[in-house]
């Protein structure tokens, strides 16, 4: 099942040790190349020659021991892993990996390896529950490293919670489920998402635009992407890099973004519009920069036009998704936009609350289908938003 998959496996000193042993006599069994990797306080518990005996390879543990290799040791293993698990996993260990110290041979070791790392935490409760640990482990999650939670019952110490390693037979099968390859629910469906403002030059210097970010829009399009979707994605500018995997129209006006989007609409499934698109724009772009005068300034502006509003006219088998940013008649407003622009359904969020405006990193939304059913989300990440809501765009693509 594991059969020339290399794992290497991170041990450091906790009782917990005892069931690494474990671990890699089930690993051995389901045919793969265990490498370990030991702490010097993991030495204290288990010898590395048991570890050598389970796993038929040498068990480095020495930092400045003679190599056995030509090759740079920890440099060699990193590359060598398709997957790095670390268990036990202390609370020291998790500390120094998030803060970048690599002063021994496993922690330079995670430092140096593209492969995923994956943590099951072993500690006394109250260590586990420390804000400081729980800050160190949400701040490696985002960094995308993994986490097998631990279980809760009677620790070595006599305390009762939280903090038991995960029992070998979980951890392997987390590792089994890592490299079984899983059936993508988008693969094939092809999405349009529009993210970021637009802007309207006044003249060569000087230009209105709005405060969008395109955070939402791009977290849409990420996640499409990784549910193996294809995704286009135009969008107006931001300070954000596109999601590898998408094609990328980048646009500046409204016009700009109406004829890339008109250009590919009929070839989409499922197209969400989440940019915030300029609803006027100057009638005349001054050819020089406009120069203070006394007195007021005057311009005149033009229509934009109305992309959602155009696609929910012509789409045929497409499932259409609008956002609504509103600062007051949220809900109603949404509404009037559902039946005006053909959408299947829209998402409303009320931007003046904190946490739901522009430029944050979270989102607290009201999802309205066109049948009026409206469903209250509270504050979540964008990442988990853009899940919801690709969730329920595939539904209705499914039932089209």
């Amino acid at each position: 099942m594991l059969t020339g998959k290399n794992i290497v496996l991170g041990v450091t000193g906790g009782i917990a040790v005892y069931k690494a042993v474990d671990l890699v006599s089930r690993l051995r069994k389901l045919n793969a190349n265990v490498y370990v990797v030991m702490t010097e306080h993991a030495k204290a518990f288990v010898t590395p020659l048991t570890f050598q005996s389970m796993s038929q390879n040498y068990v480095v543990h020495d930092m400045f021991e003679e190599p056995k290799t030509w090759d740079v040791e920890h440099i060699a293993l990193a590359k060598r892993a398709d997957l790095f698990v670390v268990a036990p996993a202390t609370a020291n260990v998790i500390g120094k990996v998030c803060h970048g110290i690599a002063d021994d041979f496993l922690t330079t070791t995670i430092m140096a390896t593209p492969a995923k790392v994956v943590f099951a935490p072993a500690m006394n409760t109250n260590m586990y529950i420390n804000p400081i640990t729980q800050g160190n482990i949400e701040s490696l999650k985002t960094l995308g490293y993994d986490f097998i939670e631990p279980g809760s019952g009677r620790l070595a110490c006599g305390d009762i919670g939280a903090g038991k390693m995960a029992e070998p037979e979980d951890i392997v099968n987390y590792i089994v489920d890592y490299f079984t390859p899983k059936a993508l629910p988008m693969a094939g469906v092809k999405v349009l998402v529009s993210a970021g403002p637009t802007i309207e030059k006044i003249d060569p210097i000087r230009f209105i635009t709005n405060r969008s970010t395109g955070k939402m829009g791009y977290a849409i399009a990420k996640k499409a992407t990784e549910l193996g979707a294809e995704v286009t994605l135009v969008s107006g500018p931001t300070q954000l890099e596109p999601p590898k995997g998408v094609t990328f129209v980048p646009i500046e006006t409204a016009l700009e973004m109406y004829e890339a989007i008109m250009r590919v609409v009929e070839a989409q499934d499922i197209i969400i519009k989440t940019a915030a698109v300029a609803d006027y724009r100057p009638k005349e772009v001054a050819t020089e920069k406009i120069k203070k005068a006394d007195g007021e300034l005057a311009m005149a502006f033009t229509r934009n036009p109305d992309i959602l509003k155009s696609i929910g006219e012509r789409k045929t088998h497409q499932v259409l998704v609008g956002f609504a940013a509103e600062t007051m008649n949220v809900l109603a407003y949404a509404k009037r936009k559902i039946e005006q622009k053909h959408l299947d359904f829209i998402v409303a969020n009320d931007v003046s609350q904190t946490g739901a405006g522009f430029g944050t990193d979270t989102n607290i939304v009201t999802i309205i289908d066109k049948e009026g059913n409206a469903v209250d989300y509270d504050q979540r990440s964008k990442e988990a938003v853009a899940e919801i809501v690709l969730e329920k765009a595939m539904h209705y693509h499914q039932n089209k």
